[in-house]
């Protein structure tokens, strides 16, 4: 079995964004606020967005289940405030859940938090609740920035986000630490925020303890760890700077990377660098690099090949494809157990 951690509804029908645009318009004072009773997306439109793309690609790549979340970019936590972000959480996460009961074979749904630039993170805590508990959500995004690339919030490590991380445990539910748009001209969204953030998540937990106070937390790092791997003995010294205990101890219990890492050279590097236990397979298929690399005549985000051609073995490939998963999202192992899977 190969199980995609990290997948966006990237292809939902147009009404979804029409919708969005109409709440943006009303924050910006521009139109009254929409009704989400006036969305009106029918499973055919679901069924269409989903066959002709991501399930047309997991058929074609061999990969049997996708972790499918609402689209990262359109999670923008800056607009508006926590009235307009609990909306919009709860009418995304509601699709996701309803393309992974349309395809229960295929999708598990995970959620988007309703966070707002200021909000206390606790404000989170219901939607998680209710995705986890009447939705079927096995894990949740959690953006460290809502601000969009202006980094008001404090650091992963604060204590204000235990409420979180509290019923994170509880639920035995991990956090895939995912920003969203950036609004800071300084940072390109997909380019330089999503990697920046993946890095800054990293130096963040080496400075603090967080794992300490959560021995049982679980995060994942995306897009490869951002620049940590490369990094790694970078991170390494600063560890010992602090005073930390070594990486393996502090950080590499607690945290995961995938494999949205878009080139052979990259992959290879991440595999020499991190234990294969900490990472899990992932493409963000049709998501930030959606084109053909001319130089292998393959989709970028077609990670799958990058793992075959990986010079590890057969029993760690598989590991990486589907038992790591597993064993960090034993939410997903017990649907898929129940299932026979």
């Amino acid at each position: 079995m190969i199980i995609d951690i990290h997948g966006h509804y990237t292809t939902a029908p147009p009404a979804l964004a029409a919708w969005r645009d109409e709440q943006i318009a009303a924050v910006d004072g521009r139109s009254p606020h929409p009704d989400p009773a006036d969305l009106h997306i029918s499973d055919d439109e679901l069924r269409e967005s989903i066959e002709a793309n991501q399930l047309r690609l997991m058929d074609e790549r061999g990969i049997d289940v996708t972790v499918f979340s609402p689209r990262a970019s359109f999670m923008a936590h800056h607009v508006g405030d926590l009235a307009v972000s609990q909306q919009w959480a709860t009418i995304c996460n509601d699709l996701c859940a309803r393309v992974a009961a349309l395809y229960p074979d295929r999708f598990v749904p995970a959620a988007m938090l309703p966070q707002s630039p200021g909000a206390d993170p606790a404000t989170s805590v219901p939607e998680l609740v209710r995705c986890v508990e009447e939705l079927g959500a096995v894990a949740v995004n959690l953006n460290p920035d809502p601000s969009g690339g202006h980094w008001t919030s404090p650091p992963l490590t604060d204590r204000s986000w235990y409420p979180l991380y509290e019923k994170l445990v509880e639920y035995d539910v991990p956090a895939m630490v995912h920003v969203s748009t950036s609004v800071n001209p300084a940072f390109h969204t997909t380019g330089a925020h999503y990697l920046n953030a993946d890095t800054t998540a990293i130096m963040q937990l080496i400075q603090g303890d967080l794992f300490a106070d959560f021995p049982d937390l679980k995060l994942v790092i995306p897009h490869g760890g951002g620049a940590a791997p490369y990094h790694w003995g970078r991170f390494r010294g600063l560890a010992m700077a602090l005073k930390k205990p070594p990486l393996e101890e502090h950080l590499l219990r607690n945290i995961h990377v995938d494999t949205c890492v878009y080139h052979q050279p990259g992959i290879d590097l991440l595999l020499s660098v991190m234990p294969p236990e900490n990472v899990l397979f992932a493409s963000e298929m049709i998501g930030a690099v959606r084109d053909i690399d001319p130089q292998t005549g393959h989709s970028f985000d077609d990670t799958r090949r990058y793992l075959e051609a990986a010079d590890i073995d057969a029993d760690t490939r598989t590991e990486i494809f589907s038992g790591n998963a597993r064993r960090v999202y034993p939410r997903l192992d017990a649907l898929l157990t129940a299932n026979g899977r």
